[in-house]
């Protein structure tokens, strides 16, 4: 707040109080707030995969599947590295997590994301590790066309 004049007065009897509003802190708080939006954007974008890696999914046409929290995704990249939950798993660490997921619900659905590149018999053996489990319900996560 400033002390001074009145805008248009020349008398010193109009003294009076006027205000005048400094907007540079309230740019920089809405420049940072904006920098963060759009980092947290990014990051919650990414956690819709629900895997933790992000991989090239092949394009399909069919109704899309409604991942449940109890319902286990395996992402299978490129190189043919699996990851459950953003974690790489080699295949005994992933029969037991099907073990377990099998164990706790039988009605578990076991959902492979596999990359548009990745190597068929790669995808066979996820599906087969879930069979054998005990796990019937599979499916193959594809992208709208």
């Amino acid at each position: 707040m400033a002390l001074g004049k009145l805008p248009g007065s020349d008398d010193l009897e109009d003294e009076g109080i006027f205000a005048e509003i400094n907007i540079t802190p309230l740019t920089d708080i809405f420049l940072v707030l904006l920098i963060i939006f759009m980092v947290t954007s990014s990051v919650m974008a990414d956690a819709g995969a629900r895997s933790g890696l992000r991989v090239n999914l092949p394009k399909g046409a069919t109704r899309e599947v409604e991942a449940r929290d109890q319902d286990v995704t395996i992402a299978i990249t490129s190189e043919g590295k699996m990851a459950v939950r953003g974690k790489v798993v080699s295949a005994d660490e992933l029969a037991r997590l099907l073990g377990e997921a099998a164990s706790r619900n039988p009605d578990t659905q076991v959902i492979v994301q596999a990359d548009e590149v990745t190597h068929h018999g790669r995808v066979v053996a996820v599906m087969e590790l879930a069979r054998s489990a005990g796990l019937r319900r599979l499916a193959i996560a594809t992208r709208r066309k």
